[in-house]
């Protein structure tokens, strides 16, 4: 694929501290000089620097030394000459600055261009560990909107002012505007800025830095926004408070990157911002807002050359990390339970019935049915659990369905298909022998045709078993088990059956049940509509025909999370998938994705009720509404050549 970052929407950002004398400006500026260098060796684009990283942020009443000033603005231009010949850099970085007689704490932004803008800080604190009043005016007061340097007048506001690149928007907030009721990044983020840059100097405390990520986390996540913080290090005074560098790096509610604390060395984090990601989420959440007297500053930066993402990429994004792991699950399978409590609650019904098939999807809907059983107070016994063997159903399957329905106290039935189904394609003067989709499909109606039956017998609810990935690729009998009266799994994706169903077998099943779980995990997923193979083992592997699931989970995730385009999801696939599918098996199956979700739209449109459990879904009543009758082809072009 002959393209770069940014035309995949983009953008490479860095938050560094740099070391640092106080007061001592050649020795900063060459600091920062040696990180830029690093940056542009490493393709950056943004860089952030600390808050009056150019002096010292701990300089205190030498602030008010006309020398310092003088060297500071010196300093500044020598950092604007040296990036003369660099134009794939756009540096942040803070100064004291004197105007009108007031001095300001602010960011400079500059570039190959020159001096871009002046953002002063407008939230000074006065506390017991900041006495920045003492020497700094609000930005908020300055009458004026521009700043004489030299012979030259620079955009010089704290108010409603973005920066503007070819790959994205960014604003600015100083140190402590983040902690605010109504932080500056709220209206920089409602202003059109994808990232906002923080110019810090927060000191450490005991317990502070937790405090602060989660600060800088909530805030990406509030706005919507890559959130970049760069704060002072070690080489500030240590007279009243020590500073140890700490950089963040944020995406919409997620840490990206932490710097290493309290280093005696230059430290700078590194990460690809998702700026077509972020954007979507805007749009679908429709919560933009115009705003007058916008300065919009425009900067060049030229595109990277980079094709590998400088971010870590999750493979399986439906699963729980390792540290959540289980917490979330746990809440999954609460959703999921408290769901059908709600059900049978509503209906007054006391009995369930559920096709049993020795697969996880099936165990996994048992399992619940279980649980809300449990919650319920009604006696397991009301759970009929059916075991239907039919022309491919294996030995090893329908001993591991029976046993788990006994290892769980459910009622068992095991009804035999064969003999039916021999009988309707007799019927429809269809060969038996021929094993088509009619002679699968007949199978599968079968089984639904006995459950639904027995559930008007009995006056109970029919639990359906499909999965989330199965209904966007369609991998289901239409009016066969793709119905049901109420669906746990609805909106369950295979890779996350796999690990939930391996959580209850952990932490919530007795040894024995465990065992048999364990068994149903290390099964293929098969729907055993064909005949078993020579040994009498599963002929039929869905993944074989369908492609992986955590290929397809993936696809499945990055088109409706994020709105990803073909060429995004192939080109973050590729890197997310490295070393365990080739590119042109990627490619392979993202088509067939393509192919089969636009396909099968009909399938969805009539599908159950079954609540939601995560941020993706595909309920017609809700989460995803699709015309029946969508063409695939754009995208599918869109795959062609790359």
């Amino acid at each position: 694929m002959s393209t770069n970052i940014n035309d995949l929407g983009f953008i490479r950002v860095a938050a560094a501290s740099p070391k640092m004398k106080v007061a001592d400006c050649d020795y900063n500026l060459q600091e920062i000089k040696t990180i830029i260098k690093d940056a542009i060796e490493q393709e950056v684009q943004l860089l952030c620097l600390p808050e009056l990283c150019l002096t010292g942020y701990t300089c205190g009443d030498l602030f008010f030394q006309s020398v310092l000033q003088k060297k500071a603005v010196e300093s500044l231009i020598k950092l604007v000459d040296f990036l003369k010949d660099e134009p794939s850099i756009i540096v942040v970085f803070g100064l004291p600055l004197l105007h009108q007689n007031s001095l300001y704490n602010v960011a400079a932004v500059v570039s190959n261009e020159g001096i871009m803008g002046f953002i002063p800080k407008k939230f000074i604190p006065n506390s017991n560990e900041s006495y920045e009043k003492r020497w700094f005016r609000s930005g908020e007061l300055i009458q004026s909107f521009g700043i004489e340097i030299g012979d030259d007048i620079y955009p010089f506001s704290a108010e409603n002012t973005i920066f503007e690149t070819p790959f994205g928007k960014f604003g600015i907030e100083i140190g402590e505007e983040l902690c605010f009721p109504i932080p500056h990044s709220l209206l920089l983020a409602m202003q059109g800025a994808d990232v906002i840059l923080n110019l810090s100097a927060s000191n450490e405390l005991v317990g502070k830095n937790e405090y602060r990520k989660s600060l800088v986390a909530q805030q990406s996540g509030r706005c919507n926004v890559a959130y970049v913080y760069a704060s002072a290090g070690c080489g500030e005074s240590t007279t009243d408070l020590l500073f140890s560098g700490a950089c963040y790096i944020a995406e919409n509610g997620v840490i990206l990157k932490e710097s290493k604390r309290f280093s005696l060395e230059n430290e700078m984090i590194i990460s690809d911002i998702d700026i077509e990601a972020l954007r979507y989420d805007r749009v679908v959440s429709n919560n933009s807002t115009a705003f007058e007297n916008l300065a919009i500053i425009p900067c060049a930066v030229k595109p990277a050359s980079s094709f590998k993402l400088r971010r870590e990429l999750n493979a399986h994004p439906f699963v729980p990390s390792e540290e959540k792991r289980y917490e979330s699950l746990g809440e999954v399978f609460n959703i999921q339970t408290y769901g059908l409590v709600k059900r049978f609650m509503h209906t007054e019904i006391k009995s369930a019935v559920i096709g049993i098939s020795g697969g996880l999807d099936s165990t996994l809907a048992l399992l619940v049915t279980v649980k809300a059983f449990d919650v319920l107070g009604f006696p397991r016994k009301n759970i009929v659990g059916f075991s239907m063997p039919g022309f491919g159903t294996t030995e090893r399957t329908y001993s591991n369905a029976v046993k788990l329905m006994k290892s769980l106290g459910v009622s068992t039935k095991v009804v035999s298909i064969v003999d039916a189904v021999t009988h309707h394609l007799n019927d429809i003067e269809h060969d038996i022998t021929q094993h088509d989709t009619t002679y699968e499909n007949a199978q599968a109606r079968e089984r639904t045709q006995i459950l639904m039956d027995y559930s008007n017998k009995i006056n109970g609810l029919v639990i359906g078993t499909g999965n989330l990935s199965e209904l966007a690729l369609g991998w289901a009998t239409y009016n066969g088990d793709h119905m049901s009266m109420y669906a746990v799994n609805a909106n369950v994706p295979k890779t996350l059956v796999a690990s939930l169903t391996r959580w209850i077998a952990d932490v919530q099943t007795d040894e024995a049940t465990k065992m048999i779980l364990y068994d149903i995990l290390d099964t293929p997923f098969s729907p055993e509509l064909l005949p078993a193979d020579k040994e009498g083992k599963i002929a039929q592997k869905t993944e074989n025909f369908v492609g992986p699931y955590e290929l397809h989970d993936f696809f499945l995730h990055r088109m409706l999370r994020y709105g990803d385009e073909p060429k995004r999801i192939l080109f973050i696939a590729r890197q997310a998938f490295n070393g365990l599918y080739t590119s042109d098996e990627i490619k392979k199956w993202l088509q067939v994705f393509y192919r089969r979700f636009f396909s099968q739209q009909f399938k969805r449109s009539c599908m159950p009720d079954g609540v939601k459990v995560g941020s993706v879904g595909l309920s017609p009543r809700g989460d995803w509404k699709m015309p029946s009758d969508a063409v695939a082809k754009i995208w599918t072009e869109q795959l062609e050549g790359l």
